[in-house]
């Protein structure tokens, strides 16, 4: 299972000063493999090839950058992914 811990940081709150912002997944407890690699593939637009991948690397590493793009596109991502239970962060790449 793809563990998620809570979140840090709001995802209304994010700054930085590059255009360029990550999406990250954190492993939890809760949500099975199957519901994430779906999430991922409804939200990110993954394949579901990539989606598993990053399924494996959250699981086993503990978190995964899943996304990157700009900081509101990610923020209604990151949305979409915290209502359906999932733990994200957005990071500023630069």
């Amino acid at each position: 299972m793809i563990k998620v811990k809570k979140i840090v940081k709001s995802i209304d709150n994010i700054s930085g000063n590059g255009n360029e912002f990550l999406l990250i997944l954190f492993n939890d407890d809760f949500n099975t493999f199957d519901f994430v690699i779906e999430t991922l593939m409804e939200v990110c637009d993954h394949s579901a090839e990539q989606a598993y991948q990053c399924a494996l690397i959250a699981h086993y590493k503990g978190k995964c950058e899943v996304k990157k793009g700009l900081k509101e596109d990610l923020k209604n991502r990151g949305s979409i992914m915290i209502k359906k239970g999932l733990t994200v962060e957005i990071y500023s790449k630069g």
